[in-house]
């Protein structure tokens, strides 16, 4: 079983719209969506709730009203002002547990943060794992970890080939964990000298984690010189380019009709995509070792 991970330096490039294609191509696969901080896969496989759990990311203090003499102290030593009139806001509590350690009558607890839910659906290319965060939550890459961790399980239960992960942009903490453990990941960038400085970051920390990487420029036809520097800096950098994708609004229509562009002709676009996936599934089932040379 193999877990490709689809990724870029920026939002915007394309990961969605290539991942949803692989889904459609795919055959013996799982789908994650990693990107749990806008999580957008869903708007094009329509996925059908099956199994869902909350998801507690932390812990916020809790004052116990009975225990509590009304000292002030918690008050005084939090830092981030999160106690006001002897109860704790909890979007203001940071859980740093300070003021557990502080109360001399240990009127304070930490209480589990329900941040938002993990969904395991089923969609027209296959079980999709995906989660949603609440409003103004932090994602530290946990809930990465566990979207990712029961696609895995999944996988493994049923006997399928691949994990298809539609991965977040830049190179932070969830990036981090949904890149961790893969067997390669597929980097998305575009013909701009923002995309070919965002492309160098990411293959760079997919390069930190010894992980093969491969490249797919998106519209590389609306700046050729500038695709032309990124296939020159990945040749360099020993980085395959599997695939350059002309642009074509039939995608953006395609994306309207909710279909992927597996399954609405967008002309070489579509072509483009199937090379694309033919040459990644070889590569994939060879030996990773040497997959990301050029």
């Amino acid at each position: 079983m193999k877990q490709l991970t689809i990724i870029s330096g920026k939002g915007g490039t394309g990961k969605t719209t290539i991942t949803s294609a692989f889904a459609h191509l795919a055959e013996n696969s799982v789908l994650a969506d990693s990107d749990v901080d806008a999580a957008d896969l869903h708007l094009i496989l329509e996925p059908e709730v099956k199994h869902q759990e909350p998801y507690s990311g932390g812990s916020v203090a809790v004052i116990d009203e009975q225990k509590c003499t009304g000292c002030g102290i918690c008050v005084e030593k939090c830092r981030f002002d999160a106690i006001r009139n002897f109860k704790v806001d909890p979007i203001s509590c940071e859980g740093c547990t300070f003021c557990t350690y502080v109360c001399p009558e240990g009127a304070i607890v930490m209480a589990p943060q329900i941040s938002g839910n993990w969904f395991v659906s089923s969609t027209r290319a296959g079980t999709m794992v995906h989660a949603k965060l609440g409003i103004a939550e932090d994602n530290s890459g946990k809930l990465v970890s566990v979207v990712r961790q029961n696609a895995k399980e999944i996988a493994e239960k049923d006997r399928l080939d691949t994990v298809i992960i539609d991965g977040p942009p830049g190179i932070g903490c969830p990036v981090i964990a949904s890149i961790t453990g893969s067997d390669m990941v597929l980097v998305v960038t575009e013909p701009t000298l923002s995309g070919l400085h965002d492309m160098e970051r990411v293959l760079d920390t997919a390069k930190h984690f010894k992980i093969p990487a491969m490249v797919c420029v998106n519209k590389y036809d609306i700046n050729p010189e500038n695709t032309e520097k990124i296939e020159v800096r990945c040749r360099e950098k020993g980085v395959r380019v599997v695939g350059c994708l002309p642009y074509d609004k039939a995608v953006t229509q395609a994306m309207i009709l909710k279909k992927s562009v597996a399954e609405h002709d967008c002309g070489e676009v579509t072509k483009a995509v199937v090379k694309m996936w033919r040459e990644v599934r070889q590569i994939l089932t060879a030996d990773t070792a040497s997959a990301g040379k050029a």
